[in-house]
């Protein structure tokens, strides 16, 4: 069975969200066993620039963890992109709507990162661009708080190998 394509973490510039989310996905698939720890997971934006550099608060709220994504640059979620992945996961319902509004064809899996949380709090993961450090922090925390529940969707999606 060949690997499957990436999952892609899509914000809107891909420097403060998607960078974070991406980086801590990729640390949580590690401790799992295979073929979870071999996901590949990228991140992009539905508005951004190639090359921008990720968001100070970003690199410092990660860091606090103990991940460094200080050397992310921006890169733009193409249609290319899109037909290669496995898994796309937005951060607001806007960039579902972005994407279902842009792309010619659909991706397979197209979720939110906050979707498969059993309560019915918020699914979507608000911008903290230019706030305050804590506002970063706050967002990353969202985002683990919604790994493990995306990690057991994944593990329905990928069955692991015998």
């Amino acid at each position: 069975m060949p690997a499957p394509g990436p999952i892609i973490v899509v914000c809107t510039a891909n420097i403060c969200r998607s960078p974070m989310a991406a980086a801590l996905l990729k640390h949580a698939l590690a401790a799992q066993p295979e073929p979870l720890r071999s996901l590949n997971v990228i991140s992009a934006g539905v508005a951004a620039r190639n090359g921008d550099t990720v968001s100070e608060n970003s690199v410092i709220a990660l860091k606090k963890v103990g991940l460094d994504i200080a050397g992310h640059k921006s890169t733009a979620l193409t249609q290319e992109m899109l037909d290669r992945a496995f898994l796309v996961l937005g951060m607001t319902e806007s960039h579902r709507a972005m994407i279902q509004l842009q792309a010619e064809r659909m991706p397979k899996r197209l979720h939110l990162f906050r979707e498969f949380m059993p309560q019915r709090g918020d699914k979507e993961i608000g911008d903290p661009f230019g706030g305050p450090l804590k506002l970063y922090e706050s967002t990353r925390d969202e985002m683990v708080e919604a790994i493990p529940s995306l990690l057991e969707y994944l593990k329905t999606q990928i069955p692991p190998r015998a």
